[in-house]
């Protein structure tokens, strides 16, 4: 009777203690938002995941600063560039069913580049890992009228007229947003079926994403929040119709919340709608044979993979970080989710705060000092 006394004692201290830390770290995530979002002001939401349960949310600032409307876990935000993830993932599902092969060459579906040499030399592979050398070659500056219309097709274009790369194809990383583009475009050709249709059919459906939507044409117009940068002191709108590119979905297209990414997130780790050996390898490092850069590859199938770094500085975390951000417009966004694991920690937000990675960092550091690494 006495051991089981003391196991009931010992159980309730370490349920205090972990209960303490979960205070202890939620207040510091609350003190580290609270410092860069005010009330009344555009913010973010903040979501933090362990295995399935979510163990922190917070939401902070206006969605809308015409109608006061406030940002809560369901807000959509546009994902910026964690969308690309999205279409890779979709590429993989074509892969897996049979219907296409990384290796193939851009000559297959595209005969309209100029250069066959370049069409022959660039595949899937290389889109999908930032290593095509092609050149992003869109008159973006010259012409920004046109390119705040502009789709995937009107952004792709430009590209295959390139009548020379600039490096050989697998050489190097050069971060590229005409290639996913690209991508989205051999989805279709693919798949017969708008990209945007067969991602939400086959990512979003089995994922329970029953929010999350596509930028197709109009600017999504419930439900979501709307991006804002500060000018002169004062808050300007900065997303659909003011910042060129914004209806390119491929490489930027992607609404969602907090709350659904974290959906995205448990179906990928429990294969919803891609299989154990196409995910693992969509989170695990591409290493080009040709490869010649001195620093070694950081990039899966669309994710980046944190091991030796993170964010461009030595990862100190001990373990593998798989994660994308987002860029566009007044948006930013941030997914990083430690497989090994299981934890997610996401933010998305309607404006830009000081410095991003200052966050995401103190953010993972506060769960590493929390013990949730362990």
């Amino acid at each position: 009777m006495r051991t089981v006394w003391l196991l009931s004692v010992c159980l309730l201290a370490f349920s205090c203690s972990t209960k303490q830390t979960d205070k202890n770290m939620f207040a510091s995530l609350d003190s580290l938002f609270a410092a860069e979002f005010e009330k009344n002001e555009p913010g973010g939401a903040l979501l933090v995941m362990k295995g399935d349960s979510v163990i922190y949310h917070k939401s902070f600032g206006l969605a809308d600063m015409e109608t006061r409307e406030k940002i809560t876990q369901n807000t959509l935000f546009n994902l910026g560039s964690i969308s690309k993830t999205f279409v890779a993932n979709g590429i993989l599902i074509l892969q897996e069913e049979g219907k296409l092969s990384l290796s193939d060459p851009m000559s297959i579906y595209f005969p309209e580049f100029r250069s066959r040499e370049i069409a022959d030399a660039v595949t899937i592979t290389h889109l999908l890992t930032h290593t095509s050398g092609l050149p992003d070659n869109r008159p973006v500056s010259e012409n920004p009228e046109f390119f705040i219309t502009a789709k995937d097709y009107e952004n792709w274009a430009p590209v295959m007229q390139a009548e020379r790369l600039v490096f050989a194809p697998g050489l190097k990383f050069e971060y590229s947003n005409p290639a996913f583009n690209g991508l989205a475009l051999i989805i279709e050709k693919v798949s017969g079926r708008k990209w945007q249709d067969f991602i939400a059919d086959r990512i979003f459906k089995p994922a329970g994403m029953v929010t999350s939507t596509i930028t197709d044409g109009p600017h999504p117009e419930t439900g979501v929040a709307h991006a804002y940068e500060l000018v002169n002191g004062s808050w300007k709108e900065s997303d659909y119709g003011e910042y060129p590119t914004f209806p390119a979905a491929g490489n930027g297209g992607v609404w969602s919340s907090v709350t659904e990414l974290a959906l995205y997130e448990k179906a990928i780790r429990q294969h919803l709608f891609l299989g154990r050996e196409l995910t693992e390898k969509s989170r695990t490092i591409c290493l080009p044979a040709n490869w010649k850069e001195t620093e070694p590859p950081f990039i899966g199938y669309g994710w980046f993979i944190g091991e030796g770094q993170i964010l461009g500085e030595k990862n100190n975390y001990g373990v593998r970080i798989i994660y994308h951000n987002g860029d566009q417009g007044g948006f930013r966004a941030f997914h990083f989710s430690v497989p090994e694991k299981d934890l997610l920690y996401v933010g998305l937000f309607n404006r830009p705060p000081e410095d991003l990675n200052r966050i995401i960092k103190s953010g993972l550091n506060i769960l590493m000092e929390n013990n949730w690494f362990d």
